[in-house]
């Protein structure tokens, strides 16, 4: 190859080579034109932000939470949800009520919500229960601390035990008060449901009558006495007509005072007897809604509810604190719960992940103040 030669090929090569990156560059030009990201989830829904202003309501404080992200986004998810099956006419609705929202001063939203018909049907604690009792004949619960900062933490809780002084958490109740309520269910409650000695199958009543016979009494005794508070969750849902059931009253001050009673009363509780009652609720329903607070035994037994019948709930919103991770219950997701058949595959759900004192105040305003 002869020096004209090799320079020829060079600059032949460099001429190919601009021609070829000038029709790269055209190519590519075009390539981003019409192979540009469809993005159709999010194109035209950007995130906003959030205002709050004085005068607002909580309403609208919810409503601006759909601009923004995270867990904001969950709570305006929760509350479109919930207004929409409250707003149902033809959907039953559960409550589930776990923890202590009765001592933490949640008993009148759930008096409340029962009352004014959002409710077919709570599930919840013995505990919830008791407190919901003791404040009905005149009992009080009492902002306290979690610790003294002059003891020990061990130091606190055994001092406020020599003082008789039940903690939980940040909330105290002196200990006479379980006293009251042991006479208010003897005196008032147990007796109403003792067998009749000519009756066949001895004394053998429903957690739901036991419920509904608290709930009775704590509304005559409320009324009898005078009582500054209001008769609360168990008087509201008995003269709504609404059932209670305590799949876990064993669990609880209520529970142990029951088996107490029955040592020396032909009385005992049925277990099963609820079932039939609740599975009938689910049947006859033409849609199905639940909400969801905390975890534990009611959330399950409102949840599986729906295995023995040949729907699923259609509305879902739960509020817990408990992690995914872990495998429990209290920490399940609802699209977990869809997996087994107890939500519809086209439920409409949401998960609002925090503490319930603050959660289920602020959804409950939302979503009433949209339906009302």
């Amino acid at each position: 190859m002869t020096d004209s030669d090799e320079e020829t090929r060079h600059e032949g090569s460099d001429a190919g080579d601009v021609d070829g990156d000038a029709h790269r560059d055209e190519t590519d030009g075009d390539d981003r034109a019409d192979h540009e990201p469809h993005r159709e989830e999010f194109h035209e829904d950007p995130v906003g932000h959030t205002r709050a202003t004085a005068g607002m309501t909580v309403s609208e404080l919810v409503d601006g939470y759909g601009d923004a992200g995270i867990g904001a986004a969950s709570v305006n998810e929760a509350g479109d949800v919930l207004a929409e099956m409250f707003a149902n006419e033809d959907c039953t609705v559960f409550l589930s009520l776990a923890g202590a929202m009765v001592p933490a001063g949640m008993r009148r939203i759930v008096a409340d919500l029962v009352r004014d018909g959002y409710v077919d049907a709570l599930v919840t604690t013995g505990a919830n229960l008791t407190h919901d009792a003791i404040e009905a004949i005149g009992g009080k619960h009492h902002h306290g601390r979690t610790h003294d900062p002059e003891k020990s933490l061990r130091e606190h809780d055994e001092g406020l035990r020599d003082e008789g002084v039940d903690r939980i958490y940040n909330v105290y109740l002196p200990q006479e008060h379980f006293a009251e309520f042991e006479g208010h269910l003897r005196e008032e409650v147990f007796p109403a449901l003792e067998a009749d000695p000519d009756a066949d199958g001895g004394g053998a009543v429903s957690i739901a009558d036991l419920t509904r016979e608290l709930g009775r009494a704590n509304a005559e005794v409320n009324e009898r006495d005078d009582v500054p508070e209001g008769p609360g969750v168990a008087a509201a849902a008995y003269e709504s007509d609404v059932p209670i059931y305590c799949p876990a009253v064993q669990d609880s001050v209520l529970g142990l005072q029951a088996w107490m009673y029955a040592q020396t009363a032909d009385f005992t509780l049925d277990a099963l007897a609820d079932m039939t009652e609740l599975t009938d609720l689910a049947f006859e329903a033409d849609d199905a809604g639940c909400l969801l607070v905390g975890g534990g035994v009611p959330k399950n037994f409102t949840l599986q509810t729906m295995l023995v019948t040949p729907r699923a709930y259609d509305y879902a919103v739960q509020i817990t604190m408990d992690p995914e991770a872990t495998g429990g219950l209290s920490g399940a997701t609802l699209e977990e719960a869809r997996s087994w058949g107890k939500l519809e595959k086209d439920a409409r759900n949401a998960s609002v992940y925090g503490d319930a004192t603050v959660m289920l105040p602020m959804l409950i305003a939302a979503a009433r103040d949209r339906v009302e």
